[in-house]
């Protein structure tokens, strides 16, 4: 499936359809279109902020943006999976949350994701100076290729007299005032006062408890990574907290472990000296292993060697009682683990595949888990943001992981919020979790702007609080006597705030919803898989081991496929769809490995290897007149 660009693109060109939504952010108010755009090279972002992958395309697409700022201009097109992301002020809220500095049109009712073809978050389109498609591309990781790419334009257009050197649209907003900027998860100390996560601040604050005075700042509030005392260490997006045993904090030096999501790392930090250090990660973002993501199998023991270990977006850890630090790896949809002894890091749970899927600790599917807690039996719940579900691992007494368990939840496309029965009951997007000591567990279910409780007695869901602005995390506040008040880190108000445990809860139905998507219309029967890759220049496919692609496929209902689900090698499969299922949705997870070479010649020794994937979920229905075959962009050129 590889030929190089310049075959490709010489084939055929294709106009750019025009870009169509609600408004524009990032331009000054004014609104743009392709005309206003032309002479430059234009990269389409679609995106949709709860997505943990485009957050990773934001951060790769930086530095292109950077050098290529007089030719390149990127626009965000803004395409919501979740009902709460079509929200215009919560759109507004992303875009200055994760310090976005291109155009970004709002794209709520999918009129340019349709026009453009696209079918997966994030899915990236180049247009050339003259309005021409010259490339689709799904996934994450396409930096280094696509800066090949706009080399080759510029020489082009420059040559044609066609490219236009300048100052893009941009517009920045205004700077946001205030002590807290986005927070994101908290911990309390002792002695009643309590440690943030400002994320948009990239630093860590003590807040006193009254949740309002500063006590101190940890790290300068520049976005970076540095090591050093409270004034001059840097983070980056941080995220996840937690404190460990004082004896234990005696022997290890520090007291606090942190999350620094954009920095892949794990940090450590001394709360007598304010000193920051680093514990685990390199600060490149793993990927899975391409060996052993052709066998879909995952190392268990990652090694001792943490520093020198690639991480992916831990978003929140926690100590477990066995020792061990556990880490949600929102990056790669899995639950890992680091021992602070030894140092020794291993994945905890998950394949890495991203989905909702139960049983055996190795075979488990998460979906970018965001929040931890453990109960009095040592099990962990997980919040698990992608799926919006509640999960929890089963642990035995050594504290392993034995099973995973879903409680609350259905699947990727599946949301909405409704209390009940815990079959029924429906979250949108949780961020936080807590375990309390009735048993029960409390869940910052942010985009339903909600706390909500899980009774494992009675298997049922109620609500305890409404009306927040994106809370992401909440605990038991043990500081207050008396009655039972939560803390909740209300991200989008930029607070902390105390909530009292009602003496009687809510039960809200709002229903449930499945995200809506345009469903593609296909015939009955045989029906033609193909997905496009293309390797970047100075880059071909790995073929050390045989091929090196592979295509995983299954259906929801699974009887929606009478022939062509499983994984198989290869980017093409014929499919035979059943005629007696009227609609569903297309599962396939896409992967090419691809390693610095020339096509033709040998991969030399020690050469940089990159793994290319994506996941898409097709919804379908069947219709006599539709297509009979589907073409899926992972890496294609025009």
């Amino acid at each position: 499936m590889s030929a190089s660009s310049d075959s490709l693109r010489a084939d055929y060109k294709v106009r750019a359809s025009e870009l169509t939504g609600r408004n524009w952010l990032n331009t000054g108010g004014e609104q743009l279109n392709l005309q206003a755009l032309r002479g430059k090279i234009v990269l389409l972002d679609f995106w949709t902020f709860c997505c943990i992958n485009c957050l990773h395309v934001l951060d790769e697409l930086r530095p292109l943006e950077e050098k290529y700022s007089d030719v390149l201009v990127t626009v965000g097109v803004h395409s919501p999976k979740f009902e709460h992301e079509a929200d215009p002020e919560a759109l507004a809220a992303a875009v200055e949350r994760y310090e976005i500095h291109h155009p970004v049109l709002d794209d709520p009712e999918l009129v340019t994701w349709q026009a453009y073809s696209a079918r997966a978050w994030p899915t990236l389109v180049v247009l050339d100076p003259e309005g021409y498609i010259v490339a689709h591309l799904s996934g994450e990781g396409h930096a280094q290729g696509l800066g090949s790419l706009i080399e080759e334009l510029i020489a082009e257009h420059e040559a044609k007299g066609t490219l236009h050197r300048g100052d893009g649209p941009y517009v920045a907003p205004e700077a946001r005032e205030g002590d807290l900027r986005f927070p994101g998860k908290v911990v309390p100390l002792p002695g009643g006062t309590f440690l943030v996560a400002d994320s948009g601040h990239h630093r860590l604050l003590e807040l006193g408890a009254d949740l309002s005075t500063v006590v101190r700042t940890i790290g300068s509030g520049v976005k970076g990574y540095a090591d050093g005392d409270a004034q001059s260490a840097k983070f980056n997006e941080l995220q996840g907290l937690t404190t460990v045993p004082q004896e234990l904090a005696q022997k290890l030096g520090y007291d606090v472990i942190v999350a620094d999501t954009v920095n892949h790392r794990l940090r450590s930090v001394n709360l007598s000296t304010g000193e920051v250090g680093t514990l685990a990660g390199n600060g490149v973002q793993r990927l899975l292993d391409a060996e052993s993501a052709r066998n879909e199998v995952q190392p268990t023991e990652l090694g001792t060697d943490a520093l020198n270990l690639s991480l992916s977006s831990p978003w929140d850890v926690i100590y477990h009682p066995s020792g061990k630090v556990l880490i949600a790896m929102a990056g790669t949809h899995q639950i890992f683990s680091y021992d602070p002894v030894t140092h020794a890091v291993a994945v905890y749970a998950g394949t890495g595949l991203e989905g909702l899927t139960d049983g055996a600790p190795n075979e488990a599917w998460f979906a970018q888990s965001s929040g931890l807690s453990i109960d009095a039996n040592h099990d962990v719940w997980i919040a698990d943001s992608e799926t919006s579900a509640l999960r929890r691992i089963e642990t035995d007494e050594q504290g392993q992981a034995v099973a995973v368990h879903t409680a609350i939840g259905t699947g990727l496309f599946d949301f909405g919020f409704r209390d009940g029965p815990a079959a029924d009951a429906r979250l949108q997007h949780p961020l936080g979790v807590a375990a309390l000591p009735d048993g029960s567990v409390a869940i910052a279910d942010s985009y339903n702007g909600a706390v909500r409780r899980f009774d494992p007695n009675s298997n049922t869901v109620s609500t305890l609080a409404q009306g927040l602005k994106e809370p992401a995390d909440v605990l038991l506040d043990e500081s207050v006597d008396g009655d039972p008040v939560l803390l909740v880190v209300e991200t989008n108000a930029h607070q902390l705030v105390r909530i009292p445990v009602p003496a009687e809860v809510l039960v809200v139905d709002e229903g449930a919803s499945q995200t809506q998507r345009p469903k593609t219309k296909v015939q009955p029967g045989e029906h033609a898989i193909t997905v496009r890759f293309s390797a970047p220049k100075g880059q071909k496919l790995d073929d050390r081991w045989g091929d090196p692609t592979q295509l995983k496929i299954s259906a929801s209902p699974e009887n929606l496929l009478l022939e062509g689900a499983g994984t198989s090698l290869g980017l093409t499969r014929t499919l035979v769809i059943n005629p007696e299922v009227s609609e569903g949705v297309l599962h396939l997870t896409a992967r090419a490995a691809a390693c610095d070479g020339e096509p033709g010649g040998e991969i030399p020794d020690h050469a940089a290897c990159h793994l290319y994937q994506q996941d898409w979920g097709i919804p379908v229905v069947l219709d006599a007149s539709g297509d009979n075959e589907l073409v899926l962009d992972l890496r294609g050129l025009n």
